[in-house]
Order: structure tokens, then sequence, then C-alpha cells
């Protein structure tokens, strides 16, 4: 498993939380994420037909210096105050229930000094990281998630997961016949679930629109995004001048863009980001997140400034409400895929295996899917001559190796060069149709969207789905969403870094628009303060350790909460969140804080509660309000003006960094 990026070190502010303690050496800013890490094929999987796989051990890393806690002036809304009150209501996410989560928790209430539990760390954790709790090794894993999940941590979560369930025949039905069970601090509210799985994150227009049109037509509308109209913030991502560029447009202006800066796979990460916030297409933008993570290639790599947008477009986007055997076929006949492996190097006469083993581990039937290394080689024969000329997909058949192949339960007599292109597109669709593969899948949707530990009856109906329908993703999704696993699941699954980030700016009502009398700053560089914005926004999800496409391994990210355990990346989350607040990125239009609650109520208590239903879409506990009031010195009965007597952006921090918006 990759290291994921460390958040950079941030000057102490007042009214801002430390994102982590640094090293003397760290001040030197990370590498841009254009110095390429080019892909580097895995270590054998498969000793032998008949032995596990295993996966490599995690590189590990030193552990870092650490500080001493600042102190903070009296008199003042106080960072300790405001810890102390986070670090309890922290203590109800899944967090606590984790070796790693527990830390976080010591760390902010002041039981220790160091989230990472400073000498108390067990050998093989990489403290203040995302990646510090490491993949396990003790046994053979089909995937990443599995494998984080394969510990301790991951046994804790478990106790908490919904054990079973049974499909109805609609959602609808499914959500009112389905009791919660679990314990969590999420409130049981259909529409509060469903926005917070279906989206990246409830806005009050959502959470209208699914009491108003009901559930079961909520998800029609999302399951059909080419009927949903485009928001104004999708009308403007026409300033990304290289969003609808093909592949030859892209080459003739190479020399043009390049002087000016512009690169088209920095613009297909910023529009991800753009859509993920503000487009109301969000079921088919949540898709497209899942597959870009499970048929991933990263957002840079040697060759992604012309190849990357157009395999977001073509392959990812194009069918991510549609079929996976035919986005298998489209990636495999991409340039971008094709150039990140190095498959153009692959001939009859000098193979190479990159693509035919990521095809078989990460893009089907899995690492534990019953291929071995010979099949591994069969598959890269077949292969031969799929490469990339000019920036494009090129299939030469003299370079193909001619001969019968035979790869799991797939044989083909492959008995011409010509007939080669066809010949492994066959095997592509055998993979995609395969029952691992199926598993795999639905595996990854059930982990994507209801519990980092899925019940294993709702893993084999959606395999069984997705089998019956040929790979179609629509009867998969629903058959997820009119399961009581789904709808039992409340609470069992925590935002990502990014996904908390975009959550936030959704949650905040910020708009994409320019406010009157912006200026831009030195650094602009010429662009228009949307796509400022957007850039800014790449680079503090980049320091978070996730940004749209941008794992630099096979694999994606994982998508299980204890890969994300990391103090400095809760805090540094916490720190975008007060930056939301108060409008730091000031080429976005802000609802200002004092106006986020409505009309204001005359005391703390109804104020709290009304923001509280604003920010996070529920009402939390008395002790939880009087934790947060007391942040700023207030009791559930003092008066209050519009500003919570000067205390609305502490407040509003406190809300977003409660476990009521970091879980989902």
């Amino acid at each position: 498993m990759a290291d994921r990026n460390v958040p950079r070190h941030r000057p102490y502010e007042e009214g801002r939380w430390e994102s982590q303690v640094v090293s003397a050496d760290s001040t030197t800013r990370k590498p841009h994420s254009h110095h390429y890490r080019p892909y580097q094929p895995p270590p054998p999987r498969h000793r032998a037909p008949s032995e596990p796989a295993r996966r490599a051990e995690p590189e590990r890393k030193p552990e870092r210096a650490r500080r001493a806690p600042r102190e903070v002036a009296p008199g003042k809304v106080g960072r300790r105050s405001a810890l102390l009150a986070l670090g309890t209501l922290i203590a109800g996410t899944a967090a606590t229930r984790t070796q790693q989560g527990g830390r976080v928790v010591d760390w902010v209430l002041g039981r220790s000094q160091t989230a990472g539990g400073g000498a108390g760390t067990g050998a093989g954790i990489v403290p203040d990281r995302p990646s510090g709790q490491q993949p396990s090794t003790v046994r053979t894993y089909t995937e990443q998630n599995e494998s984080y999940m394969g510990s301790k941590a991951g046994d804790a979560l478990k106790k908490n997961a919904p054990a079973g369930g049974r499909r109805f025949s609609s959602p609808a039905i499914a959500a009112n016949a389905t009791k919660v069970t679990v314990d969590t601090v999420l409130s049981n509210d259909p529409a509060r679930h469903l926005a917070s799985r279906l989206t990246f994150g409830p806005t009050p227009k959502v959470i209208a629109e699914i009491n108003q049109l009901g559930i079961d037509e909520w998800i029609e509308v999302q399951l059909a995004p080419e009927r949903i109209a485009e928001t104004p913030a999708e009308k403007k991502l026409a300033e990304l001048t290289t969003l609808g560029m093909t592949i030859p447009q892209l080459r003739a202006a190479r020399a043009d863009l390049e002087s000016k800066g512009i690169r088209a796979d920095e613009q297909a990460v910023q529009a991800t980001i753009a859509r993920q916030i503000w487009s109301d297409r969000q079921l088919f933008e949540v898709m497209v997140a899942f597959w870009n993570d499970f048929l991933h290639v990263p957002a840079f790599y040697e060759g992604s400034q012309v190849q990357r947008a157009s395999f977001d477009r073509d392959v990812i986007r194009r069918y991510a409400l549609d079929n996976y055997p035919d986005m298998l076929v489209a990636a495999n006949q991409h340039p971008a895929l094709l150039t990140y492996l190095g498959q153009s190097a692959s001939t009859k006469d000098r193979v190479n295996e990159n693509l035919a083993r990521e095809n078989l581990e990460q893009f089907s039937v899995g690492v534990d899917g019953g291929y071995t290394e010979n099949d591994v080689r069969q598959a890269a024969l077949l292969q031969t001559g799929h490469g990339v000329k000019d920036d494009q997909y090129a299939y030469r058949s003299g370079d193909h190796h001619v001969g019968p192949v035979k790869i799991m339960g797939f044989s083909h007599p492959n008995g011409s060069a010509a007939g080669g292109e066809r010949a492994a597109e066959e095997y592509l669709r055998f993979l995609a149709s395969h029952p691992a593969t199926a598993r795999a899948i639905a595996a990854s949707l059930a982990t994507r969207f209801v519990s980092d530990t899925p019940p294993k009856s709702l893993v084999d109906r959606l395999a069984k789905s997705y089998t019956v329908n040929r790979g179609r993703i629509k009867p998969v999704l629903m058959e997820l969403l009119s399961s009581s696993e789904f709808w039992a699941s409340v609470g069992q699954k925590v935002r990502r870094p990014l996904e908390y980030v975009v959550a936030t700016y959704r949650a905040l009502g910020v708009s994409p628009e320019t406010p009157a009398g912006y200026q831009p700053g030195p650094d602009s560089g010429g662009r228009t303060p949307f796509v400022d914005g957007l850039r800014q926004l790449q680079q503090k999800l980049e320091e978070l350790g996730q940004y749209p496409m941008g794992s630099p391994t096979p694999g994606g990210y994982p998508d299980v909460f204890v890969a994300w355990t990391s103090a400095g990346s809760i805090v540094n989350c916490w720190n975008e969140a007060g930056d939301a607040i108060v409008g730091r990125r000031s080429m976005f239009t802000y609802v200002k804080p004092e106006q986020l609650a409505g009309a204001t109520p005359a005391t703390a208590g109804p104020y709290l509660e009304a923001l509280t239903k604003r920010l996070v879409f529920q009402s939390i506990s008395i002790r939880e309000r009087v934790l947060i009031l007391g942040i700023a010195g207030l009791t559930p009965d003092t008066p209050v003006d519009p500003t919570l007597n000067g205390a609305i952006v502490p407040i509003a921090r406190a809300i977003l960094a409660s476990p009521q918006h970091h879980l989902r």
C-alpha cells in the first residue's frame, strides 16, 4: 500500500487547530503531482497455483518528531475548550472503536500529546497518516479494503455492523420496514440516510426533493442523469477550456496550452471537484468516483496531460451507470490505461505482464479469484499488439502473439494476428462476466454504500443480480437500495477527507459565483476566479491525501475508515471547514455564518438546535448541546444575537467537527 500524502504544516492561528506536528525537514514542499510516479509492477501474488497470494509488506516510515501543545490566551474562545468538546463528540463516532481512532480521541481530550500514540505506537503503524493503519499480511485478502479490515480495528468495527437482511420490492418499502439496530449517533431519518449515501452530502434542497418526490421516484430521477438539468456551476465548467477537447485536439494545442500553464489532466480533476460539490446528478458523480477507484488510472502519469481527461469522459463517465463488460473493454482499448501500464512495450518477442496482471487482480476476479501465474502469462500473450500510437489506441497485428491460449476457464485458438484484437475482447468480456468479478464488484459496491464490513447476504444477492443482468449497473444498484441491509446501516460509513470537504461545502451552501468586488491574488495566473478556486481546492485535497483520481497505484483509494485514521488529516479537515465558514476562498460566494440558521431564536439553546439542523440535518443530544455551547461560555438559556454573541464561527466549526458530520 503506497503511503498517503501527509498534510503540510500550517502556522498556528488563534481559532484554528494545528494539523499536525512536523519535523525540521518537513518544510520542503511535497513534489507537485505532475512529478509522475511511474507504474511499478507488484511482486508476484501467486507463488504457485495451489498457494494463496499474499500482498507485499508495506513500506514503513520513520516516526516524526512531535512538539508540546500550545497555550491559548485567556478570555478568548480557546482551542483547548473547543477540542475538549469536539473530542467528546468524536467519542460517538466509529473512530473510537479502532485502536488508531482511540488514540485520536485521547489526543483531542489531552490524555496524550500525540494522536499517533507516541512511544506506544505499535510496530508497523505509521503515526498521523491516512495510511497509518497498514494492510494486514496475515492471510490472503481479496482486495485492499478487506486487507485493512483484517486487523483489531477492523474486528471492532465488525461488531457494530448489521449481520444480515433481505430484499424488498422497492427501496421505499425497504426503508419503511427496516429497523436500525446498530449503535450510532445519526438519526433514523430515511431521507437523510439516502442523501448521505447517494450524494456527496445532504443539502436542504436534496432533503426537500426526497421528501417531496418520495424515495422511489427520487432514486429513479438520479438513475437517469441525462434528464437532470445542468446547474449554473456545471455551465461554468466551460471556463475549463480543455474539458471538451479530444486527444487529437489536445495534441495539436499542446504547445499553446503549455505556454499558458493549462493542463487537461488538472482540469479534469478540477471539473470533478466542481461536479461533486454543485452538480444535481449526485448519484452519477458518486458512481464516477466509485469506478475511478475500481478501474483506476491515476490522474497524473507520463502521458496524462493528453490522455487522462478522455479516459474519464469516454470510459468512466460513459459507462458509470451502464454496464461493466463494455467499460472494461473500453478501458483496455484506451491509451490512458495502456500507457500507464506500459502496454505499448508488450510484443510477441518481449511480453509485458503489467496490464494482464492488473486486469485479473484489480479490475476483475481479484487476487483470490483463482488465477495463477500461468494465467497471467497467457493473458499477457493474448494482449500483445495492443498499444498506443500518437496518444491513441492502436492494434499492431505484427506484434501479436499467435497460438492457443487458456486463461482460467477461457480458451481461444488465437489462430491469426488479424484476429488477435477480437480474441482479446472476448477474453475481457469473459473476465467481466466471471462469478468472481461479480462478487468483487458486489463487495466493493456494498462497502461503498452500506458498511466497511458488508453483510455476506447482501454481497451474495448483489453478485447474483450482476450475473443475471450481465454486468448492468442499474439493476445491481436497485437490488442494493431495496435491501434491508442498506437501510439498517445508518452511521456505518465515515467520510474520507475528500468526502468531508465536499460535504462541508454542500452543507454550508457555498456558491461558485464570484462576488462583486473580488480581487484576484498574485498567484491566480490569469485564471478565472472559478478556475482559481477549483485549483486551490485541488491543492487542499492533495494535502489531505485524497483527490479525484489521485491514488498513484492501480488499486485506487481504500474505502474503509481504518485506512484513514489520522489525527493530522482529521484536524486539517476541521481547519478547511473553518475556512469555508468564514469564506476564506473569496472567489466563491458564501452564506454568512449568522444567516445559516435562518430566523434568529432568542436564546442559545434553540439557536444551536436550528443551526445543527441546518448543517447536519438532525438534532443532537442535550449533552452535546451543552458541550458545544460551553465552547463560547453560553448556556441554553443565554440571550443571543444573530452572531451567537460573537461565537457563531467556533460553534459552527464544532458542529462540522462532530460525528454527525463525519459519518455518512
